[in-house]
């Protein structure tokens, strides 16, 4: 089965850094993304705000340079989580993320 997200945008939340109890680092953001997309060869104007979090040991090189602003392209699989009060949401698990 395929789980594989590519997205550019701007972040307009976070970064932030935690580390986990077990001291796995973790910077958590959100991407804003906007564009013209064909969707049955008709223009259409895309929009989406999408949570994106990124772990482990190799993470903190890649997160030092962002920034509330920053516009970067992030790759990685979509999870589903539900929060403490049962709200659920998509989450972006990011393994890459580009500078654009």
């Amino acid at each position: 089965m395929t789980n594989r997200i590519v997205l550019s945008g701007v972040i307009t939340n976070g970064p932030i850094r935690k580390q986990s109890p077990a001291g796995i680092p973790h910077c958590h953001f959100v991407i804003e993304h906007r564009s013209e997309q064909l969707e049955a060869a008709l223009p259409r104007q895309v929009y989406c705000r999408l949570p994106v979090v990124i772990s482990g040991q190799g993470s903190q090189n890649k997160t030092q340079h962002l920034a509330l602003g920053s516009n970067i392209k992030v790759s990685g699989f979509l999870a589903y989580q539900t929060s403490r009060n049962g709200a659920g949401k998509l989450v972006l698990h990011a393994d890459d993320i580009i500078d654009i």
